[in-house]
Protein backbone atom coordinates (compact mmCIF):
# COMPACT_ATOMS: atom_id res chain seq x y z
CA UNK A 1 0.00 0.00 0.00
CA UNK A 2 3.26 2.17 0.97
CA UNK A 3 4.67 1.85 -2.16
CA UNK A 4 1.38 2.94 -4.19
CA UNK A 5 0.95 5.71 -2.32
CA UNK A 6 4.29 7.20 -3.07
CA UNK A 7 3.83 5.78 -6.43
CA UNK A 8 0.56 8.01 -6.70
CA UNK A 9 2.65 10.84 -4.75
CA UNK A 10 0.57 10.51 -2.02
CA UNK A 11 2.34 12.07 1.67
CA UNK A 12 0.06 10.44 3.93
CA UNK A 13 2.12 11.95 6.73
CA UNK A 14 0.43 15.08 6.47
CA UNK A 15 -0.65 16.33 10.00
CA UNK A 16 -3.24 18.72 8.54
CA UNK A 17 -4.34 16.89 5.78
CA UNK A 18 -5.33 14.30 8.60
CA UNK A 19 -6.98 16.71 10.82
CA UNK A 20 -9.14 17.98 7.82
CA UNK A 21 -10.10 14.69 6.79
CA UNK A 22 -10.58 14.01 10.63
CA UNK A 23 -13.57 16.88 10.37
CA UNK A 24 -14.97 16.23 7.44
CA UNK A 25 -15.08 12.48 8.91
CA UNK A 26 -16.65 13.76 11.91
CA UNK A 27 -19.86 15.64 10.21
CA UNK A 28 -20.19 12.69 8.08
CA UNK A 29 -20.68 10.49 11.51
CA UNK A 30 -22.97 12.93 12.35
CA UNK A 31 -25.41 12.64 9.75
CA UNK A 32 -24.91 8.88 9.39
CA UNK A 33 -25.66 8.11 12.90
CA UNK A 34 -28.40 10.72 13.35
CA UNK A 35 -30.55 7.86 10.56
CA UNK A 36 -28.69 5.04 10.91
CA UNK A 37 -29.17 5.01 15.07
CA UNK A 38 -32.52 6.61 14.74
CA UNK A 39 -33.81 3.77 12.90
CA UNK A 40 -32.48 1.60 14.94
CA UNK A 41 -34.07 2.96 17.97
CA UNK A 42 -37.08 3.26 16.45
CA UNK A 43 -37.62 -0.67 15.78
CA UNK A 44 -36.22 -1.05 19.07
CA UNK A 45 -38.52 1.03 21.07
CA UNK A 46 -41.48 0.28 18.63
CA UNK A 47 -40.66 -3.60 19.10
CA UNK A 48 -41.16 -4.28 15.27
CA UNK A 49 -40.60 -7.78 14.88
CA UNK A 50 -38.50 -7.20 11.37
CA UNK A 51 -35.90 -9.08 10.51
CA UNK A 52 -32.34 -8.18 12.01
CA UNK A 53 -30.50 -7.79 8.35
CA UNK A 54 -34.02 -5.67 7.24
CA UNK A 55 -33.30 -3.14 9.93
CA UNK A 56 -29.80 -2.87 9.42
CA UNK A 57 -30.89 -2.34 5.24
CA UNK A 58 -33.01 0.78 6.42
CA UNK A 59 -30.94 2.19 8.94
CA UNK A 60 -27.84 2.54 6.49
CA UNK A 61 -30.51 3.97 4.29
CA UNK A 62 -31.89 6.43 6.22
CA UNK A 63 -27.97 7.17 7.69
CA UNK A 64 -26.70 7.61 3.88
CA UNK A 65 -30.08 10.62 3.30
CA UNK A 66 -29.41 11.99 6.79
CA UNK A 67 -26.10 12.54 6.33
CA UNK A 68 -26.60 14.39 2.60
CA UNK A 69 -29.15 16.25 4.11
CA UNK A 70 -26.88 17.23 6.59
CA UNK A 71 -24.35 17.95 4.38
CA UNK A 72 -26.59 19.77 2.02
CA UNK A 73 -27.51 22.09 5.00
CA UNK A 74 -24.18 22.90 5.85
CA UNK A 75 -23.10 23.81 2.05
CA UNK A 76 -26.49 26.12 1.29
CA UNK A 77 -24.84 28.62 3.74
CA UNK A 78 -21.59 28.64 1.17
CA UNK A 79 -23.92 28.40 -1.75
CA UNK A 80 -27.57 28.16 -3.59
CA UNK A 81 -29.54 25.50 -2.32
CA UNK A 82 -29.61 23.28 -5.74
CA UNK A 83 -25.99 23.45 -6.29
CA UNK A 84 -25.44 22.62 -2.40
CA UNK A 85 -27.49 19.62 -2.72
CA UNK A 86 -26.19 18.18 -5.63
CA UNK A 87 -22.64 18.59 -4.32
CA UNK A 88 -23.40 16.78 -0.87
CA UNK A 89 -25.12 13.81 -3.81
CA UNK A 90 -21.81 14.50 -5.43
CA UNK A 91 -19.75 14.00 -2.28
CA UNK A 92 -18.16 10.24 -1.59
CA UNK A 93 -20.88 7.65 -1.28
CA UNK A 94 -18.41 5.23 -0.89
CA UNK A 95 -16.87 6.77 2.52
CA UNK A 96 -20.77 6.82 4.16
CA UNK A 97 -20.97 3.63 2.66
CA UNK A 98 -17.48 2.29 4.77
CA UNK A 99 -18.68 4.24 7.50
CA UNK A 100 -22.83 2.66 7.90
CA UNK A 101 -21.54 -0.72 7.05
CA UNK A 102 -18.80 -0.53 9.78
CA UNK A 103 -21.26 1.00 11.93
CA UNK A 104 -24.06 -1.96 11.58
CA UNK A 105 -21.23 -4.74 11.50
CA UNK A 106 -20.05 -3.47 15.16
CA UNK A 107 -23.55 -3.42 16.49
CA UNK A 108 -24.55 -7.08 14.89
CA UNK A 109 -21.55 -8.51 16.27
CA UNK A 110 -21.63 -6.96 19.74
CA UNK A 111 -25.33 -7.44 20.41
CA UNK A 112 -26.22 -9.83 18.34
CA UNK A 113 -28.92 -7.99 16.50
CA UNK A 114 -30.26 -4.62 15.51
CA UNK A 115 -30.07 -3.06 19.42
CA UNK A 116 -28.83 0.40 20.79
CA UNK A 117 -27.02 -0.35 23.96
CA UNK A 118 -25.10 2.57 25.94
CA UNK A 119 -21.81 0.83 25.45
CA UNK A 120 -22.26 -0.29 21.88
CA UNK A 121 -23.17 3.29 20.59
CA UNK A 122 -19.03 4.05 21.67
CA UNK A 123 -17.84 1.15 19.59
CA UNK A 124 -19.91 2.24 16.73
CA UNK A 125 -18.70 5.41 16.36
CA UNK A 126 -15.31 4.58 16.82
CA UNK A 127 -15.71 1.84 14.00
CA UNK A 128 -17.82 4.59 11.84
CA UNK A 129 -14.92 7.08 12.02
CA UNK A 130 -12.11 4.92 11.46
CA UNK A 131 -13.42 3.27 8.70
CA UNK A 132 -13.75 6.40 5.97
CA UNK A 133 -10.56 8.10 7.33
CA UNK A 134 -7.99 6.94 5.44
CA UNK A 135 -10.37 6.83 2.42
CA UNK A 136 -10.98 10.70 3.20
CA UNK A 137 -7.69 11.66 3.74
CA UNK A 138 -6.68 10.54 0.10
CA UNK A 139 -9.82 12.01 -1.14
CA UNK A 140 -8.68 15.12 0.49
CA UNK A 141 -4.92 14.61 -0.66
CA UNK A 142 -5.50 13.13 -3.95
CA UNK A 143 -7.93 14.95 -5.34
CA UNK A 144 -8.39 17.97 -3.16
CA UNK A 145 -11.88 16.88 -2.47
CA UNK A 146 -13.41 16.39 1.28
CA UNK A 147 -16.22 14.07 2.06
CA UNK A 148 -18.26 16.51 4.21
CA UNK A 149 -18.57 20.07 4.23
Amino acid sequence: MAAIAEQLGINWRCRHTWKQASINTCWCLLGCSIGDMGTILFFQVAGIPWPTMAIMALAIVNGILTSIALETFILARQMPLKAAFRTAIGMSLISMIAMEAAMNIVDVVATGGAMLTFWVIPLMLIAGFLAPLPYNYWRLKALGKGCCG
